[in-house]
């Protein structure tokens, strides 16, 4: 039968945390024939992930696929479950993440209904919140003000976005199609590729809905999580990595035809520039500043227009001031952002 959704869940060494964040799907779904749900085993070394995901496969077998890969990273685990994707629209949820069951309820009788009518929808958007495992406390990123409810809109009918608001790959539902069609530049070995994810296919998406639900829960406060600060800092050369990906996928100007779309999307690469500057001046590693250095060279040459609006902006300016004085001004801007929006 045709699936309505397929869930890729990527998973490294994931066996302690993964159970939740499948049963969330199972339970929010009610356990339905249209749903899939793809664990992909990233070559775990460190335990039985894979065959805890083959359990579920065995107890689930018209639900659940388990999928095994050498590692090759979080980006080449997503490709995997897309690969393997047999439902009309696709959404990552990693592994140790999980879903509201009441929002997740309401997106699949949505996404049905859209079916069944042969309405063609390429990205649904619905909320995430933050969940803080130090504190207990929950931010909420809703998109109120900025995107038509209730309603299939396209990219000029949006608003503006805040720096708080980026969508990000919590956030996004794609049709499957529009993924696979042009495909997704994610890097083996590279974290941060969830960028790649919520970046380079929203100009395939020619019909939008919002949900206005708080779907995904991204958790935050492990230790070892790619957007610890500490972590970040020592992954620099990944950062500039995806970024240098992003700025190549278009020329912005010349290539998004609708200005709104396009204001975003220079909105999100200028934040991305912003992020390597600012963990470029907190790495101790001798070749960081000469790589950040690198990367503005060569955003320059690329594109002139979308450099001197990433450099020459308000963003741009705060997080590049010269000098020592100048570096201490930009990382404390940075610090009061992290404790209002509690990001990382």
């Amino acid at each position: 039968m045709q699936k309505t959704i397929s869930f890729g869940i990527p998973c490294y060494n994931s066996a302690e945390y993964m159970d939740h964040c499948i049963t969330s799907i199972l339970h929010g779904t009610g356990y339905a024939q249209d749903v899939q749900i793809i664990v992909v085993d990233d070559g775990s070394t460190k335990d039985n992930t894979f065959e805890k995901a083959q359990a579920w496969e065995q107890e689930y077998p018209t639900i659940v696929k388990a999928v095994h890969q050498e590692n090759g990273g979080h980006g080449m685990a997503v490709l995997k479950a897309l690969e393997n994707a047999d439902g009309m629209y696709f959404k990552v949820v990693d592994s140790d993440d999980w879903l509201d069951a009441e929002s997740l309820t309401l997106l699949l009788a949505k996404l049905r209904h859209f079916i069944e009518f042969e309405t063609r929808v390429d990205l649904v958007i619905t909320n995430y919140v933050y969940e803080h495992v130090e504190d207990g406390k929950q931010t909420v990123i809703d998109y109120h003000h900025v995107l038509p409810r209730g309603k299939i809109f396209t990219w000029g009918k949006i608003g503006h976005f805040n720096m708080t608001q980026n969508l990000l790959m919590h956030s996004l539902c794609y049709r499957t199609s529009v993924l696979r069609d042009g495909g997704v530049p994610m890097p083996a070995h590279t974290f941060y590729v969830d960028n790649i994810y919520a970046y380079v296919p929203l100009p395939r998406c020619k019909t939008i809905y919002y949900l206005d639900v708080d779907l995904y829960r991204y958790f935050i406060g492990r230790g070892d999580q790619s957007v610890n600060e500490t972590v970040m800092i020592g992954r620099i050369d990944q950062q500039l990595r995806v970024t240098r990906i992003m700025m190549r996928s278009y020329h912005l100007y010349d290539d998004v035809d609708e200005p709104k779309l396009r204001s975003y999307m220079i909105d999100y690469f200028t934040l991305m520039m912003a992020v390597c500057s600012i963990f470029s001046k907190m790495s101790d590693k001798e070749d960081a500043m000469e790589n950040l250095a690198n990367l503005w060279a060569e955003l320059k040459e690329y594109d002139p227009r979308m450099y001197r609006r990433a450099r020459m902006g308000m963003v741009g300016l705060a997080t590049n001031l010269p000098g020592e004085w100048g570096k201490k001004t930009t990382l404390g801007i940075y610090h009061v952002a992290q404790k209002l929006v509690k990001f990382n």
